[in-house]
């Protein structure tokens, strides 16, 4: 049985990659992205772990990564950033970054 982590940076230093969409609520794009992520999930399974951050509600995240606009991804694996981008990024595109970075960092 497994414990889950505690707070934010226990989550992304885990040995499952972390996917973190840094969103808001009033965002047009960011809203683009939640079927995009869903789907995402379903095609990665337990390969990574898919975490949402509302920017508005929790600022010292989203200023502690330099996240600028919304929405950005970024993809942790071990507590490090191996990718991270801005803007809608379509489900083919982000499975495959997600994938090749698994292999990289396998």
């Amino acid at each position: 049985m497994s414990t889950q982590p505690k707070t934010f940076q226990e989550l992304i230093d885990g040995e499952i990659p972390v996917l973190v969409d840094f969103f808001a609520t009033w965002c047009g794009p960011c809203k683009m992205m939640q079927p995009i992520l869903e789907d995402t999930s379903r095609q990665l399974g337990d390969k990574v772990k898919i975490v949402k951050v509302d920017v508005d509600k929790n600022p010292l995240a989203a200023g502690k990564f330099q996240v600028r606009g919304v929405p950005t991804l970024i993809l942790f694996h071990k507590g490090k950033t191996i990718w991270r981008q801005s803007g809608v990024v379509p489900v083919h595109q982000l499975v495959q970054v997600i994938n090749s970075n698994l292999m990289a960092n396998a």
